[in-house]
C-alpha cells in the first residue's frame, strides 16, 4: 500500500544525500584507480607472453591467470563505471527532490484540504485546484506548494530508477543486495575470460576518441583485434604505442615474407628489420608505431613511449629515406636519449624518429611547403594520438619535445596552422630556413632554436622569418661556431647537451 502522500514527502525531507555523495564519491575513488591496476596487468602479461623475460610451461600458465585477472578487472571496472554514473544522477535527483519536499512540506498549511487531496488528482495544476475548490482559484503561495510537491515527487522518482540502475550495472559482476561474489573465482565465472568480445573496428578517430573506444576493450578483445586487423590498427592514433608496436611488427613481418616487393618497399623493410634487430639485441627497447610502405612512412621508438617521464620526437628534413637514412636517424634518437639522461638522471627517455611525412627528395619538393602541409597534418595527430594512447593505459601524460631540423621545422610550422594547439610542452628548431610568423604562433609553451653562424640553410631564409631574430622570439641554445647544417646532433658539439636538458626539462626558457 502506498503510503500517504506527506508522508513519503517526509521521507524524502529526511534523506540522507550527504551520505549518498560520499559512498558515490568513495566508490568513484575505486573506479579511478582500476584502470592503473588493469593496466599493469596488462603489461605484465603482455611481457609474459613475448617470452622475453620468462619463457615454459610455467610463464604460460603465468601468462593465462595474470590475463584472467586483467580480464576480470576490466569486468568491475566497467561495472563500476556505469554504476558511479548511476549514482551520481541518484545524488542529482535525490538532492533536488529533498529542496522541493521540504519546501513542500513547510508551505503545507497554505493549500486547501491539504497537500494529500489536493495531489489526488495526477492531472493538471488547474484541474486539481478545481475539484478541489470549484469555481475558485488556488492562491500563489498554494499553487507553489502543490508545484514543490509535484516536483519533489518526480525527482525522487528519478532518484528511484537511478539507483535500479547503479545496482543492474553491479549486477553483473555478480553484486546483489549489497553481497558481492564470495571469492575470485567466484567473480570470474560471472565475466568471458577465455573468449574475447566481438569488436567493431572503432572510430578512426579523433585520438581522444580512438583511445577512450581502445580503453574499453578487455585484454583478450585488444589483441584479437589487433591480430584481425594490423592495417588499420598499426597507423591509428589514439592507441598506445605497445597496440601500435604489435601491429605493425605484424605487417613487417608479412612484408619481409611477401615475394615480389619492390626495390624501394624491399629496402624499407629490410633497413627496419635491421634496426629493429641491432637495438634489440644492444639490449634496447624498440616501438614500432608506423611502417606505411605504401606511403614509404615509417616512425620508430627507441624506449616505452607509454610510460617514459619524458618523451622525444625527431622530425628530420630533406631526402630522407627510411631506406637509406634509418639507421644514422635513430643513432640520432639514441644519442638524444642519452644527453637527456645526463640531464635529468633516473629520469626515463623515450625518442622516436619520426619519418611519418614525404620527406622532400627533388628540388621541386624542397622549395616548397608542399610536403611540410601534408607533414604537419601527420605530426599534430601524432602528437595529439601519442598523448591519447598514454590516457588509454592510464599513464600520465609526458614532457614531449618537439625536434625539428631543417625542412621539419617547415613540418612544425604548417603542424601549428592546423585547428587546436599542438600537443607539446616544447620545440627545438634546429638549423631551420625560416618560420612564417614567430615564437608564440607555434602553440607551445617553449621554443628553442639552435642556428649556426655557418650554416647555409639558416643564411637562405627560404621559407620565412629567422629563428635566431629576436624578432622571433625564441630562445636560442649553444652552437658550435665551426658547425654546419648536419652538426647539430654531434656528440661532440655544444647543442646535444642542450638538446637534452630542453627534453628533460631542466633548461629554463627565455
Amino acid at each position: 500500500m502506498t503510503a500517504p502522500l506527506p508522508a513519503r514527502l517526509r521521507t524524502v525531507a529526511a534523506w540522507d544525500v550527504a551520505g549518498v555523495r560520499a559512498a558515490v564519491g568513495r566508490l568513484g575513488d575505486v573506479g579511478e584507480r582500476l584502470p592503473t591496476w588493469r593496466a599493469r596487468l596488462e603489461g605484465i602479461a603482455r611481457d609474459l607472453d613475448s617470452g622475453e623475460n620468462w619463457s615454459g610451461p610455467a610463464s604460460v600458465s603465468a601468462g593465462s591467470v595474470v590475463r584472467e585477472l586483467a580480464t576480470v578487472t576490466w569486468a568491475v571496472e566497467r561495472a563500476l563505471a556505469d554504476s558511479v554514473t548511476a549514482f551520481d544522477r541518484l545524488a542529482a535527483a535525490a538532492d533536488r527532490a529533498q529542496e522541493l519536499a521540504r519546501e513542500a512540506l513547510v508551505r503545507a498549511d497554505e493549500v486547501p484540504g491539504g497537500l494529500g487531496a489536493a495531489l489526488d488528482d495526477r492531472e493538471r495544476l488547474a484541474a486539481a485546484v478545481g475539484a478541489l475548490v470549484p469555481g475558485t482559484e488556488l492562491a500563489p503561495a498554494a499553487s507553489a506548494a502543490l508545484a514543490a510537491a509535484e516536483a519533489a515527487l518526480h525527482h525522487a522518482g528519478s532518484a528511484s530508477a537511478a539507483a535500479v540502475d547503479a545496482g543492474g550495472a553491479l549486477s553483473r559482476v555478480g553484486v546483489r543486495d549489497a553481497f558481492a561474489p564470495a571469492d575470485f573465482t567466484a567473480l570470474a565465472s560471472l565475466v568471458p575470460v577465455s573468449d574475447p568480445l566481438c569488436v567493431t573496428q572503432g572510430p578512426s578517430g579523433p585520438p581522444e576518441a580512438v583511445a577512450l573506444w581502445w580503453a574499453a576493450l578487455p585484454l583478450p578483445t585488444q589483441l584479437a583485434a589487433l591480430r584481425a586487423d594490423p592495417a588499420g590498427l598499426g597507423g591509428r592514433d589514439g592507441l598506445p604505442a605497445w597496440a601500435r608496436d604489435l601491429a605493425n611488427r605484424q605487417l613487417l613481418a608479412a612484408a619481409l615474407d611477401a615475394p615480389g616487393l619492390d626495390g624501394t618497399a624491399a629496402a624499407t623493410a629490410r633497413a627496419v628489420a635491421g634496426r629493429i634487430a641491432d637495438e634489440e639485441r644492444a639490449g634496447r627497447q624498440v616501438q614500432l608505431q608506423l611502417f606505411d610502405l605504401p606511403g614509404d612512412r615509417v616512425i620508430v621508438g627507441l624506449g616505452d613511449l607509454d610510460t617514459a617521464d619524458a618523451v622525444a620526437l625527431l622530425v628530420p628534413g630533406i631526402q630522407n629515406t627510411p631506406g637509406d637514412d634509418l639507421g644514422g636517424l635513430v643513432g640520432d634518437a639514441r644519442d638524444v636519449a642519452r644527453a637527456t639522461r645526463l640531464a635529468a638522471p633516473g629520469a626515463t627517455v623515450a625518442t622516436a624518429v619520426w619519418l611519418g611525412y614525404d620527406s622532400p627528395g627533388h628540388l621541386g619538393q624542397i622549395l616548397t611547403r608542399r610536403n611540410a602541409s601534408d607533414g604537419g597534418r601527420e605530426l599534430a595527430d601524432s602528437l595529439a594520438g601519442l598523448r591519447a594512447g598514454r590516457a588509454a593505459v592510464a599513464a600520465e601524460e609526458a614532457r614531449a619535445t618537439v625536434l625539428a631540423h631543417s625542412y621539419g621545422t617547415v613540418v612544425v610550422d604548417e603542424a601549428a596552422d592546423v585547428p587546436g594547439r599542438l600537443a607539446a610542452d616544447a620545440v627545438v628548431l634546429l638549423g631551420s630556413p625560416g618560420m612564417e610568423e614567430d615564437a608564440a604562433s607555434l602553440e607551445i609553451p617553449e621554443v628553442y632554436d639552435a642556428a649556426a653562424p655557418a650554416d647555409l640553410v639558416v643564411l637562405s631564409r627560404w621559407f620565412g622569418r629567422s629563428t635566431g631574430s629576436a624578432a622571433f622570439g625564441s630562445t636560442g641554445l649553444p652552437v658550435d661556431p665551426e658547425g654546419g647544417h648536419s652538426d647539430y646532433y654531434d656528440p661532440q658539439r655544444p647543442t646535444l647537451a642542450a638538446v637534452g636538458e630542453v627534453v628533460a626539462g631542466v633548461r629554463t626558457p627565455g
